[in-house]
């Protein structure tokens, strides 16, 4: 199912990144392929440390690069998908938050 502005997202476990000035470079483990990120794809990258709805990245994209909201909805909205595609990030369903591990 394609991401929405409502979807959470968050890197996966499946690679390994590294920042490279303002970019970002990212291996998938999966299928051993290097992808790089420009400056906003990286900025993009870096907030999806943690899990974050996807309209909470356009909103930090918006306000810091400065561009129209349609524009940076469908940017982020293609990005996102290309890097779940790639399995770079993952959705997150709403069940998991707010866990706590039981030993």
């Amino acid at each position: 199912m394609p991401l929405a502005l409502q979807s959470r997202v968050v890197v996966s476990d499946e690679q390994v990144h590294t920042s490279l000035g303002d970019e970002a470079v990212i291996l998938g483990l999966g299928d051993g392929v290097y992808y790089g990120l420009d400056a906003v794809g990286a900025r993009v990258w870096a907030l999806l440390a943690a899990p974050r709805l996807v309209s909470e990245i356009v909103e930090a994209v918006r306000e810091e690069f400065e561009v129209g909201r349609e524009r940076c909805e469908h940017d982020v909205l293609v990005l996102l998908g290309e890097l779940a595609e790639r399995r770079l990030i993952r959705e997150e369903s709403d069940a998991g938050e707010g866990h706590a591990a039981v030993s």
